[in-house]
């Protein structure tokens, strides 16, 4: 590395701002290109979506789109750009910080999809965790080749943050770490057991109002045995082995961070190695953004219905979700809208995570179609 690597520069800075409004080319290819009924069933069980619309053939079949569809947030996998483009700075940490969603169609089983990524916007910023950081953010667009015009597109952003500045600020020093007893365990599981969906049951616009509660969700406790879960699913960004990870890092030198072994590992190892997540001024390794927003988008299909369609999900990340920790997801209705033209109307939810020890990690918004009688 070199004497600036990790720091942010105004070099680096200038170089990155003379990229904004740039179409991201990227020579390696998507972890997926077609929405497969493997890939499909991944996803949802990387992220817990129990939803037979995704999983049961002869259960799609006699639903609304009459074939298997793919979760909301499957598309990640398509481009790892998605999550918010974070080219440039080499060397200076980089963390998801949220996504806004907009959903126009299902992706149907067996589509092969593209998409295309254009950085912008970078804001400067000021936090407790690392003092001075950047939000980079981009546009990603996803076609399929079952239709034309796109069926999603994503706002992502993502931080970037001086490690050594966050390390030094020691922001979750005093974070306490979860176990759990066998109890705890047993009555996790049984929480489990009762997650409910409303599937074919058709859920009425009519029927909503504001001020309700949806039915909660549960997601952990976080282990790095999920974390390699949600890998398998969404390829992660820089995961190579062998002689590929030698050669890649030949290439970007910067992008290597070592181990307690002296090995050269990714940045997103911190999502499996603690002394990594310290490293960069986390306590423990923590979890991948975008499952916490898989995770809504579930907590939301799952009140909706077969019936109704996730049109909108606007979520920021507000916190570290770390090994250990158990992540509840909740919803309220927050608005409902008269029925357009259609016979559809719309709700919106105010959407949020909260973990163990009560802080909320995840927050923000969904907009429900849904028909009305």
């Amino acid at each position: 590395m070199n004497e600036t690597s990790g720091t942010i520069t105004k070099a680096e800075l200038d170089r990155l701002r003379g990229r904004l409004g740039q179409v991201v080319q990227v020579s390696e290819l998507p972890y997926l290109t077609e929405a497969n009924i493997d890939a499909i069933r991944r996803w949802a069980m990387a992220t817990g979506d129990r939803n037979p619309l995704y999983l049961d053939a002869d259960y799609a079949a006699t639903g609304p789109h009459g074939a298997i569809v793919a979760p909301p947030c499957l598309p990640y996998a398509f481009s790892r750009l998605s999550i918010g483009y974070r080219g440039g700075l080499p060397g200076v940490h980089s963390m998801f910080g949220g996504s806004h969603w907009r959903w126009f169609k299902p992706l149907p089983v067996g589509a092969r999809v593209s998409a295309e990524t254009r950085f912008t916007d970078l804001v400067e910023l000021n936090g407790r965790f690392a003092g001075r950081m950047f939000k980079q953010l981009s546009r990603t667009t996803f076609v399929a080749d079952t239709d034309d015009g796109p069926f999603a597109e994503v706002q992502g952003w993502g931080m970037r943050t001086e490690r050594q500045t966050a390390r030094k600020r020691g922001k979750y020093g005093g974070t306490r770490l979860a176990t759990y007893t066998p109890d705890d365990i047993a009555a996790l599981a049984e929480e489990y057991r009762q997650e409910r969906l409303t599937g074919s049951e058709t859920l009425y616009w009519d029927d909503v109002e504001v001020g309700s509660r949806i039915p909660s969700i549960v997601r952990g406790p976080y282990t790095a045995t999920i974390a390699v879960a949600f890998e398998q699913a969404w390829g992660g960004l820089f995961v190579r082995a062998h002689g590929a990870w030698f050669d890649y890092i030949r290439e970007h030198p910067a992008i290597s961070i070592p181990n307690a072994y002296g090995v050269p590992e990714p940045p997103e190892a911190v999502h499996w190695d603690s002394q990594l997540a310290r490293m960069a001024g986390v306590p423990e390794a923590y979890d991948y953004g975008p499952e916490r927003i898989s995770w809504l988008s579930c907590l939301v299909t799952n009140w909706a219905g077969d019936e109704g369609f996730l049109e909108e999900l606007y979520c920021e990340i507000r916190g570290f979700n770390l090994i250990g920790d158990l992540s509840r997801g909740h919803g309220e209705v927050a608005e409902v809208m008269a029925p357009d033209e259609d016979g559809n109307g719309r709700v919106r939810l105010n959407v949020w995570i909260e973990n163990q020890r009560g802080d909320t990690t995840a927050k923000g918004w969904a907009l429900v179609r849904l028909r009305a009688r």
